[in-house]
């Protein structure tokens, strides 16, 4: 089988479309590198869902923590201190037992005990935790200046946040924001240790990877394929967020511009 051939035969496997048989005998490189990059759809799915509706939330968490009222502050920081406090790999665990016991009480939570759903649910709300916390700090830090300026010009209620404070809030949090997209994309191979089944063999890269360990004793050339489509998608997201942000910065001067700054988290 040609690579060409193996890429039309394996290129959307993970997606249930191809070839449905695994190779079993004479693997190529080819192969891994398709069926592994194939599973990379599924940590892309993962990372980009919980990155986007974790966003709305994270926002909801950074003001209610914010908020003056202990009946809105209290609950957004105890959520919030809960899933930074605990091992995301524990989450896991927790929520796919919690989905398991929902399952037979209802059969309408039965989706939630799959990875496609289940695992989502736990990096949404894991990664709203951790940017609700960003966007917090980044909320506090707010020049006062910035504020008396709002005042000044008449800005109240709903026309300062959109035009003034939030605006302020997001220039500040977005380089630290970039790390916890970046985290979390690499925090997508965790599903793979889960408790959350992939359906018919429907896995992400790190289930092909371990696939192909195990039938070639070989380790070593797997799981770096792995790391390198990792590597490549963590150059998109600085290059993509790094867009954003100077978009978010286009009214300062160049020089005053920050750029946007690699810190990888080892221990989260």
């Amino acid at each position: 089988m040609t690579c060409i051939e193996t890429l039309q035969a394996y290129g959307l496997r993970s997606l249930g479309i191809g070839e449905r048989l695994l190779p079993t005998a004479d693997i190529s490189l080819c192969q891994q590198f398709v069926l592994i990059g194939s599973g990379m759809i599924w940590n892309i799915y993962f990372g980009v869902l919980a990155l986007c509706t974790g966003f709305f939330l994270a926002t909801a968490l950074a003001l209610g923590k914010n908020a003056r009222t202990p009946l809105l502050r209290k609950p957004c920081e105890w959520f919030i201190f809960v899933f930074r406090g605990s091992p995301l790999f524990i989450q896991f665990f927790i929520a796919y037992f919690l989905f398991l016991t929902l399952k037979q009480e209802n059969d309408a939570f039965a989706p939630l005990t799959s990875a496609a759903l289940g695992a989502l649910v736990v990096l949404f709300l894991n990664t709203a935790a951790y940017t609700g916390e960003i966007f917090y700090g980044a909320l506090r830090s707010v020049p006062k200046g910035d504020l008396e300026a709002a005042d000044a010009y008449g800005f109240t209620g709903w026309a300062r946040f959109r035009r003034i404070l939030w605006p302020t809030t997001l220039r500040l949090a977005w380089p630290a924001y970039t790390n916890e997209a970046i985290f979390l994309f690499h925090a997508t191979t965790l599903v793979f240790f889960s408790g959350f089944p992939a359906i018919q063999q429907r896995g992400d890269a790190l289930y092909y990877a371990s696939y192909f360990a195990d039938k070639t004793f070989n380790p070593f050339v797997p799981y770096p394929i792995v790391a390198g489509y990792f590597i490549l998608l963590t150059l998109g997201i600085i290059a993509l967020f790094g867009a954003i942000n100077r978009r978010l910065n286009r009214h300062l001067p160049q020089a005053e511009r920050g750029r946007l700054r690699l810190r990888p988290q080892v221990i989260r």
